[in-house]
């Protein structure tokens, strides 16, 4: 049931394509939790994105720029904010941080307080454009992005909010769930680089010379493909690691591995990560980046990526004892339920919006 507080907010999300690539755990059981308390969202899209999976308690959908053609978004600028002021929003929420310039933009013209999501470490957050009057709230999703923040960006530390993504944690745990079945390997994420990928199949090629049975499934794709595909070859690891493309849903898979793989120090918060130890497979990962989900023999068991005998070494351990390796899943899985549940998540965006409603002591000095 919506109470008076919850329907007196009425929040326009911002997206991108990164939000819904990246981020549809975030986007959908937003939309999902607003809907459940009766809350009217607003979506700004633009034109080349599918968001009908997303559509439930949606509103109204503003595709803006309408086309996907140079200069379009400044042309069709008067109807998205004549469109806006029907909707009577009562705050903008940004939910990826390439759209903060224009965020920013509309939230003067409308005269709106707005919200903004930061998701990835950037390489300079100090040229984020960020209101200092109308950006009332910056929501990071892990303490290590906020960290940042905090360092980069003059004023930040009284406006920023740490919410990280609601996930439903199964009851049952994926990780070896049957002892009989070939172990399976699971690696999710863009291609891009092979550098962070070289000591990892190095050390599962040890592993496969040593008469280990296991599988491997590499989910993703990018430029550095072709280059991946050359070094399994050069491995003769062919016929035991299989490369695919993004397949949706997405958890589903994760749900088939015994072992999910992150070798690669993460820029940006990975839904994969979060995903896989919500379903409950044992994790295998390295430290560094956006690392808050990963503690060692509690989360996930940590390697040095750039060490493939300390690569080799986790790997063993978790298939020599899959005792050990559903302790660790499970551990997973009670973090996420305590520390990752989606109604505080929502709980969490409500209050932001709340807050972000109330007049702000540097917005009462400007004015």
């Amino acid at each position: 049931m919506a109470n008076g507080t919850n329907k007196a907010v009425r929040p326009a999300l911002v997206i991108s394509e990164q939000t819904v690539t990246k981020f549809p755990t975030l986007l959908g059981r937003l939309l999902v939790g607003y809907a459940d308390k009766s809350i009217a969202v607003v979506l700004v899209v633009p034109p080349q994105i599918d968001v009908q999976p997303f559509l439930c308690g949606v509103e109204t959908v503003i595709y803006h720029p309408p086309a996907d053609v140079p200069f379009a978004e400044r042309f069709d600028r008067v109807r998205l904010l004549k469109t806006l002021r029907k909707c009577k929003p009562t705050v903008l929420h940004c939910l990826c941080e390439s759209k903060a310039s224009l965020v920013r933009l509309w939230a003067r013209l409308l005269d709106l307080p707005y919200v903004l999501n930061v998701n990835s470490l950037q390489p300079r957050f100090s040229g984020l454009s960020i209101s200092a009057t109308r950006c009332r709230k910056i929501v990071c999703l892990t303490e290590s992005i906020a960290e940042t923040v905090r360092a980069q960006v003059a004023d930040a530390s009284d406006r920023i909010a740490v919410l990280g993504i609601g996930t439903f944690p199964e009851q049952s745990c994926s990780c070896f769930a049957e002892p009989f079945c070939l172990p399976l390997l699971l690696l999710a994420g863009d291609i891009d680089e092979m550098a962070p990928l070289e000591h990892l199949f190095e050390a599962i090629h040890d592993l496969v010379r040593d008469r280990y049975e296991f599988a491997v499934v590499v989910m993703g794709e990018g430029r550095a493909e072709s280059e991946l595909r050359q070094v399994l070859a050069e491995r003769k690891l062919n016929q035991i690691v299989t490369i695919v493309p993004e397949i949706h849903p997405w958890r589903s898979v994760l749900a088939a591995a015994d072992i999910f793989l992150e070798p690669r120090a993460l820029k940006r918060f990975s839904s994969f990560l979060l995903e896989a130890m919500s379903v409950g497979a044992a994790v295998a990962a390295c430290r560094g980046g956006i690392d808050d989900l990963i503690i060692d023999k509690q989360t996930a068991l940590v390697f040095d990526s750039d060490d493939s005998l300390s690569i080799r070494a986790v790997l063993q351990r978790l298939l020599d004892r899959h005792e050990l390796a559903r302790q660790l899943a499970q551990g997973a899985q009670k973090h996420l339920r305590r520390h990752h549940s989606v109604s505080h998540m929502i709980e969490g965006y409500l209050q932001v919006y709340r807050e972000a409603g109330e007049p702000s002591e540097s917005a009462a000095e400007l004015s």
